[in-house]
Order: structure tokens, then sequence, then C-alpha cells
């Protein structure tokens, strides 16, 4: 699903489906420590969205390797490697990388479905709110503020291994094009960022783009920063604790 949004040289791997009852075998023993008191549904989304990591690094050529959350709960990858992971209800996603042919990647998956009350209102600006309506109108089949909250988390995701540090939902500010796709749902996103953006190769970054997908009861939005000036995000260059954890 998800690598009907990414370019070339971007891998995923995903997983479908119920949460397996023994995760014992795909865990590493690090891995295994690290949730040995964590409740039966975290150790299962951490466990598989762990084994489509090592598939997909297996494209790379990488052998099996501990991928271990650091305080943000970002996986630390390989050397040489930049990836993201995403999990929610019946979804796990995992995209990677070389680190020659990107930056940084920033993915989220969500349920197709509102967001519970009151969420809308802790991580979406005024403006961004005021165009949901127009959303719904164009692309009636999608919950655009469920759509918003995901891209917000691909913004993080995307930030965050650039700086090391938090980003509030206020942060950034996004529009999305509802693209033309009439078989299914899918467009592109820009997110602008209000605070002064991660330094590439000596050039400030003033925001992101990305695309976005609805499908399968799910909702999948993802921000591949290229590792050439010509495929990075933003529109231009100029000289958050989460309300909802981050998936990863």
């Amino acid at each position: 699903m998800i690598e009907r949004i990414l370019p070339e040289g971007f891998h995923a791997e995903e997983d479908f489906g119920p949460l397996p009852a023994d995760v014992s075998g795909l865990l590493l023993p690090e891995e295994a420590a690290h949730v040995a008191r964590a409740v039966p549904k975290r150790q299962g989304e951490f466990a598989t969205v762990r084994a489509c990591a090592r598939k997909a690094l297996g494209r790379l050529g990488h052998p099996p390797v501990a991928l271990l959350p650091n305080r943000r709960g970002a996986p630390g990858w390989p050397a040489g490697v930049v990836g993201s992971m995403t999990h929610c209800d019946g979804y796990r996603a995992v995209v990677v990388a070389r680190a020659a042919d990107a930056v940084s990647i920033g993915i989220d998956a969500e349920p197709d479905g509102p967001l519970p009350d009151g969420v809308l209102e802790t991580i979406a600006l005024p403006a961004e709110r005021a165009r949901l309506a127009g959303l719904t109108a164009r692309r009636p089949g999608v919950s655009w503020d469920r759509m918003l909250f995901s891209a917000k988390e691909s913004v993080f995701k995307t930030w965050y291994p650039l700086t090391g540090e938090e980003l509030d939902f206020s942060e950034a500010e996004l529009e999305f094009d509802t693209g033309t796709d009439t078989d299914g749902l899918s467009g592109t996103f820009s997110a602008r960022l209000l605070v002064p953006g991660p330094v590439v190769d000596g050039e400030r970054l003033d925001g992101f783009t990305g695309r976005w997908l609805a499908g399968e009861g799910l909702v999948v939005t993802a921000i591949t920063l290229g590792a050439s000036s010509a495929s990075r995000g933003g529109s231009g260059r100029s000289g958050p604790e989460s309300a909802v954890p981050s998936a990863y």
C-alpha cells in the first residue's frame, strides 16, 4: 500500500491483520528485553514492525540487527541507512533508504476515522481547521482531520532526526492537494515550518512536501527527503510532543 506514494530508491515493507500471539520469534534478545514488561499489544506492534524493518533492511543488503528506540521512541537505524516506522490497529509499515539517497524519512498510518473529541483543537491551527470543510466537500471519502494528524506525525518524524528537537503541532502549517486520482484517494501535501527549519548541506529548509493515500480503512502519509537538493521538501529555503503518542 504505502509503496504507492514512495519515489524510487525507497523500500517499504508492511504487515496487515491481527497481531501475533507469540512474538518470541520476531525479536532479537535486546529488543525482547526492552519490551519484556509491556502489554501484549505493545509487544506485538513493536515486534511486527521490526520484523518488517529487517525485511526492508535485507533488501539493502543489511543483516538482521536490533532496532532499539531512543528516548523519543525513534528507532536506531544501522549506519548508512535512514528510515521510518509506523503502526496502528491492523497495519504496520517501514520505509528505508540508503543515506546516499535520502536525508530523512517520515511515515505515519492511522485508521480512516474521525479523531477523538478534543484532539483536533490540540493539533490543528485555525487556518487548517478552516480548510477541513473544503477538503471534505472535494473528497468526502476521507477523514481529513485524521489525515491532518497523520501528516503532522510524518512531519515530526522527518524533522526529528535532522534536529534532535521536538516540534509542536502548532509549529508547522499544512495544506493538502486533493489530487485527481479516480481509482483511489491520493494526493500531495505541503508543510510550512513556522520555526527555523533544519540546515541540510548548508541550506535551511523552510518546509517539507509529502504524499497522502487513503484506502483499506487507513490514511497513510509519507515524506521522503531526498539527498539531492532537487528532491528536498519545501518550496524554498531561507538564509511536539504529540497529543497522541507517535507510533514508532
